[in-house]
């Protein structure tokens, strides 16, 4: 355990952070869930919608240093792949 005061408030600080990405990543894991869930059912529509929600979240989530930027748009660049391969196949 810590000592020094300053240390005392970084471990605070690092628990609320943790807890906060933690919450975002779960946010941007289920919109992905959603997606793919949508596209296993086939209904494109719904598909699309859940993908722009996934784009915010990811973006979102890069922007505030839970993910790298370049981890997101490698997300989003397979996610629209799977959707575009969906769309060929119909």
């Amino acid at each position: 355990m810590a000592n020094i005061k300053s240390a005392k408030k970084r471990i605070r600080q690092t628990k609320v952070r943790t807890l906060r990405n933690r919450i975002r990543k779960t946010m941007f894991r289920t919109a992905i869930r959603r997606f793919e869930n949508a596209l296993s059912q086939g209904d494109l529509t719904a598909a699309e919608q859940a993908l722009r929600t996934v784009y915010a979240r990811l973006d979102r989530s890069a922007q505030r240093g839970v993910i790298h930027r370049n981890n997101a748009n490698r997300h989003k660049a397979r996610l629209t792949r799977k959707l575009n391969k969906r769309r060929q196949a119909v």
